[in-house]
C-alpha cells in the first residue's frame, strides 16, 4: 500500500509534440492533471521531466502550470535514472515508493520503472496517465513495467488509497478533483 510519507510522484515528458501523437492524448493529459491535483492536496511531492525539449517542445501547458513552483528535469536518457539530476533530486526525497505518470510506455516510462524497480523502490504505474503513440505499444509498457516488478494502478485508485478515508476537508477537495 502507498503511504503519503513514503511516496513521490514522477511525471515523464508530458510534452507537447509527445502528446500531440499518443492515444487518448485527451484522456492522458486530464488524468495527469487529476494526478498531480490530487498529489498537492496530499503534499505529495512531484518531479517531472523533460526528454530533450528543444526537439520535442516544453510540458503540456496544462500540466506544466500546475508545476510553476519547480523547473523540470531535462534529459536525453530515456530512463529518468540516466540523469545524475534526476537521481538526486529522487534521493533528496528520501522516499521509495513512486507513482509513475507519462510518455511513452513503452519507451521512457518502461525504462525508468525498470531502473527505479532494480534499485529498489515500490512503483506503481498510473495506467489511466500513461500512454504512447499506439494502444499495442502501451499495453506493451505496461506489460514490460509489470514484469520489472511495478504495478498498475490508477489515478482514482492511488489517490483513494493514499486518501485513506471519506471524511475530512482533503477528502471534499478530492471528489472535485477526480469528477
Amino acid at each position: 500500500m502507498l503511504t503519503l510519507d513514503g511516496v513521490c510522484v514522477i511525471i515523464v515528458d508530458v510534452q507537447e509534440k509527445l502528446a500531440a501523437a499518443v492515444h487518448e492524448k485527451d484522456a492522458l493529459i486530464q488524468n495527469t492533471v487529476k494526478l498531480v491535483l490530487g498529489a498537492k492536496i496530499l503534499g505529495i511531492p512531484i518531479i517531472w521531466t523533460e526528454q530533450n525539449p528543444k526537439g520535442l517542445g516544453p510540458t503540456v501547458p496544462e500540466v506544466a502550470g500546475l508545476l510553476a513552483e519547480t523547473k523540470p528535469i531535462t534529459k536525453l536518457s530515456f530512463s529518468c535514472c540516466g540523469e545524475e539530476g534526476f537521481m538526486a533530486a529522487l534521493s533528496r526525497l528520501k522516499r521509495k515508493q513512486a507513482l509513475i505518470a507519462g510518455i511513452e510506455s513503452h519507451v521512457c516510462v518502461y525504462q525508468t520503472v525498470a531502473d527505479l524497480c532494480k534499485i529498489g523502490y515500490e512503483v506503481q504505474v498510473v495506467a489511466d496517465a500513461v500512454s504512447s503513440r499506439t494502444f499495442e505499444n502501451k499495453a506493451i509498457g505496461w506489460e514490460r513495467c509489470k514484469q520489472s516488478g511495478a504495478s498498475l494502478t490508477s489515478v482514482e485508485t492511488a489517490l483513494f488509497e493514499l486518501l485513506k478515508k471519506a471524511e475530512g476537508e482533503k477528502f471534499k477537495q478530492m471528489l472535485k478533483v477526480v469528477k
